[in-house]
């Protein structure tokens, strides 16, 4: 279900053995379902450490690695405005696959279930939602819960 979402996917040498372009598109598909986005593209990006720490470095001035960065094309998406195409380019969502795996090894969960929290996490950030604020924390978290649990 990724119509009418065109969702470029690019998964790193290292992960494609056990990361799913498929259920990439699936998942980012059903959370812009599900969040009422008009039609919309989005990028996905499974990556390693050394390439996010490298992006957190540069955007957000933190010299560390993280499990997902979000880079949003325009920065507030409450009413959106579509483009003469009728195409909202939301942005990309970079995830580190070396530490999603260590997550969720950390979690005891399957691999593949924290990667879908991870990227409906960084989808999220690109529609509006933020943690910041404990009001805001509570309100993403249990939004990322009620997706989460509609993809099975």
């Amino acid at each position: 279900m990724t119509e009418p979402y065109q969702v470029s996917v690019r998964i790193d040498a290292p992960f494609r053995k056990w990361v799913s372009e498929e259920r990439l598109r699936l998942i980012a598909g059903r959370v812009l379902a599900a969040e009422g986005v008009p039609p919309a593209e989005v990028g996905l990006v499974i990556t390693g450490d050394r390439a996010v720490r490298t992006l957190n470095r540069s955007y957000r001035g933190e010299d560390a690695p993280t499990d997902v960065l979000s880079f949003a094309l325009a920065e507030n998406q409450d009413d959106f405005v579509l483009p003469p195409d009728g195409v909202l380019r939301l942005g990309e969502v970079v995830v580190s696959g070396t530490t999603a795996r260590r997550q969720a090894q950390e979690a005891g969960r399957p691999v593949d279930e924290e990667l879908a929290h991870l990227v409906v996490h960084g989808l999220l950030h690109l529609l509006g939602y933020d943690h910041r604020q404990e009001a805001e924390e509570r309100e993403m978290r249990a939004r990322e819960e009620t997706l989460l649990a509609g993809l099975g």
